[in-house]
């Protein structure tokens, strides 16, 4: 079976401690529910995130050299 979260074309998906969520949500006034949502069976998710987890995702852009963008694991 071929593991898709190692392919080339998935971006990177990095789970963020505390501290860096609490800044990400300060810095774009938010609360982590009004982050957008990705499902625990999304086969992207690293194996070791959990429901309730912030993920940092990483993509390649055209038009800068990285897209950032944020996302909260749910059941």
């Amino acid at each position: 079976m071929v593991d898709v979260s190692q392919h080339e074309l998935v971006p990177d998906h990095i789970i963020l401690d505390e501290p860096e969520i609490e800044s990400v949500l300060e810095e774009y006034d938010l609360s982590r529910t009004d982050l957008p949502k990705i499902k625990t069976n999304d086969p992207a998710l690293p194996d070791d995130a959990t429901p309730g987890d912030v993920l940092k995702i990483v993509r390649d852009s055209r038009t800068t050299e990285t897209a950032i963008s944020y996302r909260l694991v749910i059941e």
